[in-house]
Formats: structure tokens, sequence, C-alpha cells
């Protein structure tokens, strides 16, 4: 499985280097990620290790302009 797959599966713009605002914890997290299989693993800002999503749970993709966290 690729990240074509989950793209198409799910019916998410995720990409490789995509930013998404983790929306799962008490405060709304930014990341970047970067890789995929049947799940998306993210990087959050300021961590160390990448984390794996779901596709679609609390998981908001953002383009190029919508990178602050509200």
């Amino acid at each position: 499985m690729s990240m074509k797959y989950v793209r198409d599966y799910y019916a998410v713009p995720a990409k490789r280097g995509g930013r998404v605002r983790y929306t799962g914890d008490k405060e709304p997290q930014l990341g970047t990620i970067t890789s995929a299989d049947h799940r998306i693993r993210v990087r959050l800002d300021g961590e160390q290790r990448t984390r794996i999503f779901h596709p679609t749970w609390e998981l908001e993709y953002l383009t190029e302009e919508a990178t602050d966290v509200e």
C-alpha cells in the first residue's frame, strides 16, 4: 500500500511533506506527513519521532496558506 492508496481509498489529499493539524489532543498540533501504508505517519512539530494516524481520524489536511494553529 502507498500514499496513492491512502489518497484514493480515504479520499484525503495526503502527500509526503504535506502539513496536517492533529486535533485529538487538548490543543491542536501541526505536523508533517512522512510516509504511509494503510495509515499515515506524521512527525508533529517539535517531536523527534513519527506517530501513526488513521487518515481520517482527527486530522485536518492543510494548504500551504493554512499553517497557523488556531
